[in-house]
């Protein structure tokens, strides 16, 4: 059954959400919530209702409730405030509102848009740009009978195994398999990925696995598998990236937390592996293409962003730039090479590479703008956006982009950080910090994290805590030294603080990165015209005056 609304469809068969002609990545418990609301929209629902249907009636915190309703609220377009499509009825319950059209799916319809030869799919269907990314689909049936594979295997195609429960309790069965889940759909939001259904990956629960037969069964690269172990009041997830063609390891992770609300944590631990695996499944497909003797704009791509996640100097940005060029030079339609090279533009506008840096910001913007008309919903392009509508006065717009970047992948921790450096031009420096950590809570280990301690060390700074400014912009420069602005910053504060040796010292180490940073281009580079910014700036330009920075 298919229901229809504005511009959404709702696919049960599929367990699916469209919006226009996109997937639109809606986890388990989220597409079970709405299917509920949807089946029922003539009545309201009340939250014992939602809880028995959709959590089977175990016990739901009203906040654990709420996170999942506006999560809902929020792929469909909608919000808690304008409650367009979902009501809630205060002390009564929550009715789905929006105009519904029910169209019945043929029996013998295809379960995608290709030909219909396979009977499962990806999660998210891989960018239409991204041709490669659709060859090589499996076909076959979920019953164990021989499946023909194609010899071209998918970059970036991935099978979670359903996770083992060590534990021993079948009642932790559910949170097992919902990370399971949830971990599934959060992959699908990788862009390019290939990423098996759950129904699918689910036929081998329980079983002795052999990696190597499941990636040809399956035709995918990689296979992730993983434990989940509760002791006492402590949880421990055991997670593996494995190669499906060598059966070497690639990656492994531990977690161990204190158990709270389990569907908080759930959440949370779904979000670190995502995040982490983005970037881990990045380095293993950049060192596979490095191998290739005739590489392809997807190949340049994953170099390029390789480069990209290196550091911020002229070098590392150089080369990025490069590679990015040269798979637009093949493929000129290619979104994520588009992404990847304005990523590139606004990091040279940030970090003040030239004097020129607001024409990096402009021409990111250009190359954004042709993005989002290609793909609307590219969550990352959102974000990126937001960044240089922060960085070029026009913070609170910036902010609703990163809103939007949010409301399209949850897990998308740059956008929280942008989010607290766009409050910090506002003159809001107090609130950076904490979006900072909302940031690092889904992704503790990012490639992208030496950044995020500088925007706090920033705000810290500017609100003149310069002790705890010289504890974050030195954690920034400990996660990579390859970025020139901490080292500048650290030498500002150090010097405030009153020690020249070692201010001048961070100043020697930020100028070898990049040479051409003088005091006249900082002067000159105010992101923001807010009173309560504009004095911080002159207090940061004395401290960098006193630690030996070039006036230019």
């Amino acid at each position: 059954m298919r229901y229809l609304f504005e511009e959404y469809a709702f696919d049960t068969d599929l367990r699916e959400l469209y919006r226009g002609g996109h997937v639109v990545s809606v986890a388990p418990q989220v597409f079970d919530l709405l299917d509920y609301l949807i089946r029922n929209r003539g009545r309201v629902v009340s939250k014992d209702d939602l809880i028995n249907t959709v959590w089977n009636g175990r016990i739901v915190s009203d906040a654990a409730l709420t996170t999942r309703l506006n999560v809902a609220r929020s792929v469909i377009g909608d919000s808690g405030e304008k409650q367009r499509l979902i009501k809630t009825l205060q002390r009564k319950g929550f009715r789905f509102v929006g105009t519904v059209q029910e169209v019945q799916r043929p029996a013998d319809a295809p379960l995608t848009a290709d030909s219909g030869e396979q009977s499962f799919q990806n999660v998210a269907h891989p960018d239409p740009s991204n041709a490669e990314a659709q060859d090589g689909l499996a076909s076959g049936a979920h019953n164990g009978s021989t499946i023909s594979i194609s010899p071209a295997t998918p970059r970036l195609s991935i099978v979670v195994l359903p996770f083992a429960n060590f534990g021993g309790d079948p009642e932790q069965d559910y949170f097992v398999d919902g990370v399971t889940e949830s971990l599934t759909t959060d992959l699908s939001r990788i862009s390019g990925s290939f990423v098996i259904a759950r129904n699918t990956a689910f036929t081998f629960k329980g079983k002795a696995v052999d990696v190597k037969q499941v990636g040809r069964e399956l035709n995918v690269r990689y296979v992730l598998e993983g434990s989940v172990q509760r002791g006492g009041n402590r949880l421990r997830v055991n997670v593996q990236l494995i190669d499906a063609g060598t059966g070497n390891h690639l990656w492994a992770e531990r977690f161990e937390k204190p158990v709270a609300d389990l569907f908080d944590m759930q959440d949370e631990i779904v979000s670190r592996l995502a995040n982490t695996l983005n970037a881990q499944l990045i380095q293993v497909e950049a060192r596979r293409a490095e191998r290739s003797t005739h590489p392809d704009a997807m190949d340049l791509y994953f170099q390029g962003w390789a480069y990209e996640n290196n550091g911020t100097t002229a070098e590392y940005m150089t080369q990025a730039q490069a590679l990015f060029d040269r798979a637009l030079a093949l493929d000129a339609g290619n979104i994520e090479a588009l992404v990847g090279s304005a990523r590139v533009k606004a990091a040279l506008g940030a970090n003040l590479m030239s004097d020129d840096w607001a024409a990096h910001f402009v021409a990111a913007e250009a190359v954004l703008i042709r993005v989002l008309s290609l793909a609307p919903n590219h969550a990352r392009a959102h974000s990126i956006l937001g960044l240089v509508q922060s960085c070029t006065n026009r913070a609170v717009q910036g902010i609703a982009e990163c809103e939007r970047a949010l409301a399209l992948d949850h897990n998308l921790a740059d956008a929280h950080a942008f989010i607290g450096l766009a409050k910090f031009f506002l003159g809001r420096s107090e609130e950076t910090e904490a979006h900072i950590h909302d940031a690092l809570r889904l992704s503790p280990r990012d490639n992208n994290a030496y950044r995020w301690f500088m925007f706090a060390g920033l705000a810290k700074l500017f609100l003149g805590a310069d002790l705890q400014a010289v504890a974050w912009l030195r954690r920034s420069i400990e996660a990579n030294r390859n970025h020139p602005v901490p080292h500048c910053h650290l030498a500002a504060a150090l010097a405030l603080l009153g020690s020249p040796d070692e201010a001048r010292a961070a100043a020697q180490a930020g100028l070898v990165l990049n040479p051409t940073f003088t005091l006249r281009r900082y002067r000159g580079s105010a992101k923001s015209n807010n009173p309560a910014y504009l004095a911080g700036r002159e207090r940061v330009y004395e401290g960098m005056r006193m630690a030996g920075v070039p006036e230019g």
